[in-house]
């Protein structure tokens, strides 16, 4: 019988408001599943895809099969792995959809191969081979946290530089997605060429106040940084209904929210799980009004990353 493995790999905000391409950190839920098992065909492949319909299985363009070949190549290893992926998080959701695929297959094709790289770190460029497949950017601000856990800086992309900062413990989030698709790579193209140096100045303040206070745990510091005044009053158009959204968290007492990733979901970052619970309530009941589709999801940071399941 061929070896096979199960790994599940979070879904992850990133950006967190004034930290876009720079900061990001990973969900306890939901996130996506693979089961990878030993095939006698050089290379990886897709055997199957449950859970959504519109993702491609050609090697060169699904994102789990362009990073599990990366480091396949990276290797020098002829192995033959196929993928059945169980695709929890929607595409263009905002909240790591392509890099959650992409994370489980190279962690799985690692633990496969009898983990022939050892430090989790050096896993990051193939991941981030796949990630570039949908985003059109080869960053790391979603790969990162989600195969490492918890809050995630990243320094570089070229040279790759990630520092792992740890996670305030009674720090949870709340994350509604609307039953909208957004592409990163479009959504990118809605941002300033160039950017007023006051904003720049209040931007790079605010993210130094925010890492300060997820390193310090100080919850008053996170909520007092979470402002951006750079990349969402470019993008929050393409989301209905995100002011009031924004307000609803706000008023009920969130440290603070914004867009996750390039959208639609929308993030608020809470100080425990009872006012987490009432910010949910809030944003739902704000978005019901929409009359738009969503799921919502109420999580502690994730402070594990990729995992294998062992059933």
């Amino acid at each position: 019988m061929s070896k096979s493995i199960k790994v599940f790999s979070p879904a992850t905000v990133s950006n967190v408001t004034c930290g876009f391409d720079v900061l990001g950190f990973a969900l306890e839920k939901p996130g996506d599943i693979i089961v990878a098992r030993e095939n006698a065909s050089k290379g990886a492949h897709i055997n199957q895809i449950i859970g959504s319909q519109n993702i491609p299985i050609d090697p060169l363009e699904n994102v789990a099969t362009v990073a599990a070949n990366a480091l396949l190549k990276h290797l020098g290893s002829g192995a033959g792995i196929e993928f059945t992926l169980y695709k929890n998080i929607k595409p263009g959701s905002g909240i790591g959809s392509s890099a959650s695929s992409a994370t489980a297959a190279v962690f799985a094709t690692n633990q496969l191969l009898g983990t022939p790289i050892k430090n989790s770190f050096d896993l990051l460029p193939f991941a981030m081979a796949g990630e570039q497949i949908a985003s059109g950017a080869f960053h790391a601000d979603n790969v990162a946290p989600a195969l490492l856990g918890g809050f995630v800086i990243v320094r570089s992309n070229d040279p790759l530089d990630v520092i792992q900062l740890g996670t305030p413990p009674d720090l949870y989030a709340v994350v509604i997605h609307p039953d909208l698709q957004i592409k990163t790579a479009e959504s990118r193209k809605l941002l300033p060429k160039q950017v007023p140096l006051k904003d720049v100045v209040t931007q790079t303040g605010n993210l130094a106040g925010l890492v300060a206070g997820v390193l310090q745990h100080d919850y008053n510091l996170i909520g007092r940084s979470m402002k951006d005044v750079i990349v969402e009053p470019a993008r929050e158009t393409t989301i209905p209904g995100f002011k009031e959204l924004k307000k609803a968290a706000l008023n009920a007492g969130a440290l603070g929210a914004g867009i996750s990733g390039s959208g639609p979901s929308v993030f608020a970052l809470c100080k425990g799980a009872t006012s987490a619970q009432k910010v949910l309530d809030s944003m739902k009941s704000a978005y019901q009004n929409t009359h738009i589709q969503f799921d919502i999801y109420l999580s502690a940071i994730n402070k594990r990353g990729t995992i294998e399941i062992l059933d």
